[in-house]
């Protein structure tokens, strides 16, 4: 049986982990570094390596075999329900020759220096330490079939490891792990040149259909470690009031009431940081207790008056007016190739529509919670982040210590989706801790916390215009894109997207259409802008997806036929050549973006869903494709729309293409959770502001899916690319295309178009 998460997490106070190791080495454990000399060229770093920390020239993955014979593999990221604590220790696991059910897997604290880069989001984990934990499981095996073959006292030739054993065939002899920890604890590793990568054909776990988890069976029973689960003893618990409107401050507090509150123990400010807020809290008052019922009592007693903000007159209504009149204007132009004006001049026909998306807030079901305690000169936190580095650096700086004095510990995330990147209400709680040195100190975010004060996805509004010749083939594209950046949360807002956000389906679109006009109008942000999962892809794809579905009809095609001609020939087009110079961080003579993979899993979704089927009346099929963290994924989703509005997804079918498949098991289910997400993202997902201030707060007003409006089945496809091609990422190329495919499906069951998200009532 593998080891509880929480047995691997909590270690004794004041103890760094390369002290810890050490504990477990003296306990008669092996302990190895994996240490070799990748060759680096003076070119441009790509992938991890080019990642704040990257993956080392030597990796540090840690991997300790005990006397038992049990595993323990430290997982470097974080687990929020995407599986990589399970699929990264099943690559280790299976170049090791190790049994899966003698492996244990440990969370590693934030240390990017010692483990690289630790950052969970951009889907990718696997793509960028598949092959340093292939290298680490490699170079372990190595190393015991060199430690059994020194004790028979023959060539390493003659043995090999298999199935947490290494055999000696001639002498019909065996050693278990176990018996070899001490041998080859004294062992230095092997060079690099002489470890052997398993071929395919050897693989026992890796790409095959399994559904092991190192974490399931503590989440089902509720055993699972999770941020609130952190008890320690003599905790304090704290509630922010936070201002309402973002960049407003605490002008003066009456705490009277609230210390009247029965439990409660103290009232005290929280510094904050105005735009760029970066990863700082926004400040506010804190009400510490000894439960977090009587924090939450005590802070409603309190009396604050909030100063003015320069956001104080945001409105989401005057707010949309005004970035969709910029779309319809020029702006900057990011790609500009052919003559958009004189095509769209001699069109045979031209189309043009605009598409509004509004706020979208991350809603993990776990809200974010951080617990921290300081003592002389050390503070040691324990939070459910997807960035612990991020979460470290900025904790030291709050109490004025060195890194090496700071400790962060990672449970497992409720849920992330990008919002627990950010390390916001991590330093609320070392604040709290300062305040109460000795004692540990938990900030917790009730839900209408964490809604009312997210980094929100960007609104969005996406102009596009083309023309079409006589044979209803699209001659000129115009696709102007209006949203406040990222990059406002970190430095003075430039009102124009970056790079990286232009190359989400805006400047990289891979058409084979002469004239081209990308443009990005200016649009400033009056609150904190922050990625969410598929990031700038989601308005893309939808904007885009959709204006294909329109420009089919205009041209009197089927929008399958028209989609695959406006792919054009197969071709394997350098990003560069579309004006993507970003490429999601990747080496673009690895990652080209190809239109054959484009349209492979968009004709694999329509056969399999049975594309050009009739369908009863109301009922309709509209389908998607798009390409984003370097894999292509393809939707096609049948829905009704009954009398009245009501709306059912009968079924929705999914092909996806991310390259060689590791975990084919949690592939479909990342694919199958994003279908459920994009649902809920397209009929009920929206954050409006008035007066500066978030008009959502809970479930009640900012919906989440329900069981009765997810799709009645989801069919997920893995399409082999059939050819040596990189891995691509998993946890977010799935939700794009889905909103889309859900919207030109309600267009064919009722002749409706939606330009605007979230449907809600706009089909009753």
């Amino acid at each position: 049986m593998n080891r509880s998460f929480r047995d691997f997490t909590m270690t004794s106070h004041g103890m760094d982990r390369r002290g810890f190791l050490k504990g477990v080495g003296a306990s008669g454990a092996l302990l190895f570094t994996a240490n070799w000399n990748w060759a680096q060229s003076e070119r441009k770093k790509y992938g991890g390596d080019a990642m704040p920390g990257g993956t080392k020239r030597d990796p540090k993955v840690f991997i300790a075999i005990n006397p038992d014979g049990t595993v323990d593999i430290t997982c470097a990221r974080s687990e929020m329900g995407q599986g990589i604590r399970s699929s990264l220790a099943l690559v280790v696991a299976d170049e090791m020759e190790a049994d899966w059910d003698r492996c244990r897997v440990v969370q590693a604290p934030g240390d990017e220096a010692l483990y690289g880069n630790q950052n969970t989001d951009g889907s990718r984990s696997m793509r960028h330490w598949y092959m340093p934990m292939r290298y680490c499981g490699a170079a372990a095996r190595l190393m015991l079939e060199q430690a059994a073959a020194d004790r028979w006292g023959t060539q390493l030739i003659e043995v090999r490891a298999s199935k947490h054993s290494v055999i000696f065939p001639q002498a019909r002899q065996k050693f278990d792990f176990g018996e070899l920890a001490s041998r080859v604890d004294e062992m230095e590793l092997a060079p690099g040149a002489a470890i052997r990568l398993k071929r395919p054909s050897e693989f026992r776990y890796i790409g095959k259909d399994q559904t092991l988890s190192c974490d399931a069976d503590d989440i089902v029973s509720g055993t699972a470690t999770y941020g609130a689960d952190i008890q320690k003893v003599g905790m304090v618990y704290a509630v922010v009031a936070r201002p309402p409107v973002f960049g407003s401050k605490m002008e003066s507090c009456d705490d009277s009431e609230a210390l009247k509150v029965d439990g409660v123990l103290k009232v005290m400010p929280i510094e904050g940081t105005m735009a760029p807020s970066n990863f700082k809290p926004i400040g506010g008052v804190a009400v510490v207790a000894e439960n977090t019922w009587a924090a939450i009592k005590g802070r409603e007693a309190l009396k604050i008056k909030w100063s003015g903000s320069p956001n104080d007159h945001y409105d989401s209504q005057s707010y949309r007016a005004a970035i969709e009149d910029a779309a319809t204007k020029p702006g900057k132009a990011i790609r500009s190739e052919g003559d958009f004006d004189e095509a769209f001049a001699s069109a045979s026909k031209t189309h043009a529509a605009t598409y509004y998306l509004p706020h979208i807030a991350h809603a993990p079901m776990e809200p974010p919670v951080a617990t921290a305690l300081l003592k002389t000169n050390f503070l040691e936190v324990w939070a459910p982040t997807q960035a612990p580095e991020a979460a470290r650096t900025h904790a030291a700086e709050r109490v004025g210590l060195p890194l090496e004095k700071t400790r962060v510990n990672v449970t497992l995330l409720g849920g992330g989706f990008g919002r627990k990147s950010k390390a916001d209400f991590v330093n609320e709680a070392v604040e709290i801790a300062k305040a109460f040195p000795g004692r540990a100190a938990r900030v917790q975010w009730t839900r209408e916390d964490d809604i009312r004060h997210d980094y929100f996805h960007t609104v969005s509004a996406e102009h596009l215009e083309a023309s079409l010749d006589r044979r209803g083939k699209p001659t000129g594209w115009l696709h102007r894109s209006v949203a406040p950046t990222i990059v406002s949360i970190f430095s003075e807002d430039p009102k124009t997207q970056a790079e990286f956000e232009s190359n989400m389906g805006h400047n990289n679109i891979p058409f084979a259409v002469p004239n081209v006009r990308i443009e990005n109008p200016e649009a400033a942000a009056h609150t904190r802008i922050g990625w969410f999962r598929s990031v700038s892809n989601i308005p893309r794809a939808f904007a885009v997806q959709c204006f294909i579905s329109e420009l089919a009809e205009k041209a009197r095609k089927d929008p399958l036929k028209f989609y695959l001609e406006l792919l054009g020939e197969d071709r394997k087009i350098d990003p560069g050549d579309i004006g993507d110079g970003w490429n999601h961080g990747e080496n673009p003579e690895k990652y080209p973006v190809d239109t054959g993979r484009l349209r492979k899993v968009l004709e694999t979704a329509a056969k399999e869903a049975g594309w050009g089927k009739r369908l009863p009346k109301r009922r309709g099929m509209g389908l998607a494709v798009h390409y984003s963290f370097v894999t292509y994924v393809a939707a096609v989703l049948e829905v009704e729309v009954e009398e009245g509005g009501n709306l059912v997804v009968h079924k929705a079918t999914m092909a996806v293409d991310c390259g060689p498949q590791i975990n084919p098991d949690r592939i479909r289910s990342q694919m199958e959770g994003s279908c459920v997400m994009g649902i809920g993202l397209a009929t009920t997902g929206e954050v409006s502001f008035a007066d500066g201030t978030a008009q959502q707060s809970n479930f009640h007003d900012y919906t989440v899916p329900r069981i009765s409006s997810a799709p009645k089945s989801i069919s997920v496809h893995l399409v082999d690319p059939g050819r040596n091609e990189e891995l691509g990422g998993v946890g977010e190329p799935g939700v794009p295309p889905i909103a889309p495919a859900l919207c030109n499906a309600i267009y064919a069951a009722t002749g409706k178009r939606i330009r605007q998200l979230p449907i809600g009532g706009q089909l009753g």
